[in-house]
């Protein structure tokens, strides 16, 4: 292959990058409706012909959007290496791990929001959809086997009844953030007081596990 169609590739591969990172930050703080191809298209510092070029429509914008950003948490679950850790420790840091990427990435909490108002068709349509999140179940199941055969976890356990769980308690308090903090009277988003919401829900996590 001669150097110019590869530049050209990459050219076009850095082009759809920075389209999709630009939607996802203009869904995140638009919404779908909301959102505009003009705007992504100059924050890009590209154009809507392009944009609908590799997206085909702004649907097709979003639902790849929401395919970015769960792809990112599936690779970062997949850096965790919890086979190298003693069971409890392991699930502790699990869920450790989601609550902080919550926190860390406002944006995959309103991309989900967003989707949630659309009663998540874009994510049903979506063909990449089963593998984005089937990963991270089979490595719960596979930690939840060790536990139970160490005798630390009791038995029967189901991998997505711990992973909905684990992600309710984190996600909850996230996306309510601004509500729960008006009706509680203080900030409930603050570093301290997420850490002290994330240690209760990690002993909550320990207690229902236990045998």
């Amino acid at each position: 292959m001669t150097k110019a169609p590869v530049a050209r590739r990459r050219d076009r591969e850095a082009t759809r990058s920075r389209l999709l990172a630009a939607a996802i930050d203009e869904f995140a703080r638009h919404g779908l409706n909301g959102a505009r191809g003009e705007r992504i298209a100059e924050q890009a510092d590209s154009s809507e012909r392009m944009l609908y070029y590799y997206f085909g429509s702004k649907v097709g914008v979003f639902r790849a959007a929401l395919e970015a950003v769960y792809a990112d948490l599936r690779d970062a679950e997949r850096g965790l290496a919890l086979d190298q850790m003693p069971p409890m420790e392991a699930l502790d840091h699990f869920s450790r791990f989601v609550w902080r990427y919550y926190a860390e990435h406002p944006e995959f909490i309103s991309l989900l929001n967003t989707e949630n108002l659309h009663r998540g068709r874009h994510l049903r349509d979506s063909a990449q959809v089963s593998e984005l999140v089937s990963p991270v179940i089979g490595m719960l199941a596979d930690l939840l086997n060790r536990g139970a055969t160490a005798g630390v976890f009791r038995d029967g356990l189901n991998p997505q009844t711990i992973y909905l769980a684990i992600a309710s308690l984190g996600y909850f308090v996230l996306s309510n953030r601004h509500t729960l903090s008006a009706v509680l009277g203080h900030e409930i988003s603050a570093c301290q007081q997420l850490e002290a919401h994330w240690l209760e829900c990690a002993r909550i996590i320990q207690r229902y596990v236990a045998p």
